[in-house]
Parts: C-alpha cells; sequence; structure tokens
C-alpha cells in the first residue's frame, strides 16, 4: 500500500541548501537511523557506519547552528540498544567521548551549549566523564543547544515521571485533582525545554522507536529514505523548507478575516 506512505518519503531534495529558510524552528529533534545499512550499502562494517554517523553531527550541528535553530536534539542511544551485540554497544558508547576530543573545540566556538537527556547515570564512565567535561565547558554559552539523548526511552521517561509524581502524592504535597500537563512536564528529562516544532527521521522508517512520546504530541514529522552519514545540508534544508510550509493549528482552528 505505497499510497500510505508517498506523503512521508521524500527521495528528491526540492530546495537547494541556500535557499532563503523564512520560518525556522525553535527546536529540531533527529532520529538518526541507517548508520548499519549506510555501511552496508558501500560494503563496509557496520562500525564505520556508525563512524560516519557521527562525523556527519558535526556538519548538522553546524548548519543548525547557522540557521538559528536554538535547540538540537540528537537521539544517539536508546534503553534498548544496549539489546545489540556487546561489541557494537561499546563501540557507540565510545562515540560520543571521539566526538568530543574532536569537536568540543569547534562546539564552544560556535557557542553551542551541550546537554542531554536519559538515565545518565546508567552509562560507563568514560562515556559520563567525557558528556560531563562538554557540558561543565559550554555551560556558559548562549547559542544554539545540541541536547544528547543517551541511554534514553520515553516509556521509562513518562514510568519515572509517573512515579515521582506518585510520591508527592502519597506525601501529601500533592493532591490526585491537582496533576495536570505541567505537572507531568515538570518531571520529564526534558523539563527545562520546550516541546520539538520539528521531529526529523531518516532512513526510511516511519516510527518513533520510544522517542520522546509525550513531548511529540503536536510537532510537525518529516521523514527521508536518506540514511543518516549521508544526511546533507541540502536534505536538512529540504525538512526547514517544508516545515516552513506546515500549518500548524494545535488542534483548532484559524480566524479568517470577513470581508
Amino acid at each position: 500500500m505505497s499510497f500510505i506512505k508517498w506523503p512521508f518519503k521524500r527521495n528528491k531534495i526540492t530546495y537547494e541548501s541556500d535557499a532563503t529558510i523564512e520560518v525556522v524552528p525553535k527546536h529540531v529533534a533527529i532520529i538518526m537511523d541507517g548508520n548499519g545499512r549506510w555501511a552496508n550499502d558501500q560494503g563496509l562494517p557496520r562500525m564505520r557506519g556508525h563512524k560516519e554517523g557521527m562525523d556527519n553531527v558535526r556538519r548538522i550541528v553546524k548548519m543548525a547552528s547557522g540557521e538559528g535553530i536554538e535547540i538540537l536534539t540528537l537521539y544517539a542511544f536508546s534503553t534498548e540498544n544496549w539489546k545489540r551485540p556487546k561489541s557494537e554497544v561499546e563501540y557507540l558508547l565510545k562515540l560520543p567521548k571521539e566526538f568530543l576530543n574532536v569537536y568540543l573545540p569547534e562546539l564552544i566556538e560556535e557557542n553551542v551549549r551541550v546537554k542531554t537527556i536519559g538515565h545518565f547515570d546508567a552509562l560507563p564512565k568514560h562515556t559520563k566523564k567525557a558528556v560531563q567535561y562538554a557540558i561543565d565547558q559550554t555551560a556558559n554559552n548562549t547559542g544554539l543547544i545540541l541536547n544528547i539523548a543517551l541511554n534514553y526511552g520515553s516509556r521509562s521517561e513518562i514510568v519515572n515521571a509517573v512515579q515521582s509524581i506518585a510520591h508527592q502524592v502519597e506525601n501529601g504535597n500533592l493532591r490526585p485533582s491537582e496533576i495536570e500537563e505541567a505537572t507531568i512536564n515538570s518531571h520529564l528529562f526534558t523539563k527545562e525545554l520546550p516541546d520539538p516544532d520539528l521531529l526529523i527521521r531518516t532512513s526510511g522508517e516511519i516510527r518513533l522507536s520510544n522517542f520522546l512520546l509525550w513531548q511529540l504530541a503536536y510537532t510537525e514529522f518529516w521523514f527521508t529514505d536518506v540514511h543518516w552519514p549521508a544526511f546533507t545540508e541540502a536534505e536538512f534544508s529540504a525538512a526547514l523548507h517544508a516545515f516552513q510550509l506546515r500549518k500548524r493549528r494545535f488542534g483548532g482552528l484559524k480566524e479568517t478575516k470577513k470581508e
């Protein structure tokens, strides 16, 4: 049933990367998918695909910063990724250190601030040390927030939020009738961030994969068949142009002027 998929696919770039983008999303989230498939297509080991994907983060971060995007959330390692072969998991969890060792000076120069969401304490020491160092070194930067989702799973995030709220109710600090959307928002990893305006997923899959399930309620989605290592600035530009053509009503209707 290809007619279901065609609005979500984008096999051809129709916008130039240097074309003017007038309506810039404040917060862009990306599911960086397809590193392994890209490597397979090139006849290369899967690890090479992950390495190329890491290098592509630099290019996309730089473009996002240049376009005036305020927050870029990247799905780097999910709670489900632990199920992959041990050697691949170990390699994936070395990538943040490798990336930051090479590109942290450039991130600082670009005025990028590094943040993370996810179960940070469960990560290996070398991963935590490298990421925490980047967070500390960029804490005073005022430009793009590079928000890295590490050991992140949206369902566990929501469960943790519910448990925390339940403890408040149990201790008599909160009445059930006082629980509202803002209460839940304040207990999520993203409590200090606005919800994403645009979600991009690469490599042709059309699903959320346990990513920001609460936060994406009114986010615009954009899917591409291009694997993450091959996701260029022109492809990113196409997504941003598609976003500015969307009419965002958030469940309501905009009033039209009467003649």
